[in-house]
């Protein structure tokens, strides 16, 4: 199976909600239908099938999480001799000549995009456009929403 490229933080954040999920929430779940159980009859306990329910949830991400980590390729942009080159993991601020508006986003790993945080897929159009491009280059683009023109204003590897 290939690698999916995912950054240190990104990386980190899986890591910190396997533990809680691990730690946290499967002995409160547990819990829950362990106490449920007491109540007596199951087949009307509503209690005991949301907890089993929820624990169906928990685990069905900890799988999750567990295969996003064994596929992924960890990037650490920090270990990258900083350049005025667009690659994964850097941080990019676009003027957009159409609006005359400057952006920034990260580039992320697909499971890391959060458009309204900054964080760009790296199989999103803009970031499929300006990667390998250069601070000082435009480049068109075909987004959804139609074409657009962006300068590359500043690569930030941090």
């Amino acid at each position: 199976m290939n690698k999916v490229p995912i950054t240190v933080e990104g990386a980190e954040k899986l890591r910190e909600e396997l533990k809680k999920l691990k730690n946290e929430d499967r002995p409160r779940i547990i819990k829950a239908i362990a106490e449920a159980r007491e109540h007596g009859d199951l087949k009307e306990n509503a209690e005991y099938h949301a907890a089993r329910e929820e624990q169906g949830l928990a685990e069905a991400r900890v799988r999750d999480i567990e295969a996003q980590l064994s596929n992924a390729q960890i990037i650490d942009i920090k270990s990258v001799t900083p350049s005025d080159k667009v690659i994964f993991g850097v941080t990019v601020v676009l003027y957009d000549v159409d609006t005359e508006q400057e952006v920034k986003y990260k580039i992320v790993g697909d499971d890391e995009a959060d458009i309204s945080a900054g964080m760009l897929s790296v199989s999103a159009p803009i970031a499929r456009a300006i990667i390998g491009k250069r601070q000082g280059d435009e480049v068109d683009i075909k987004t959804p929403g139609g074409a657009k023109s962006y300068e590359i204003v500043e690569v930030l590897y941090r």
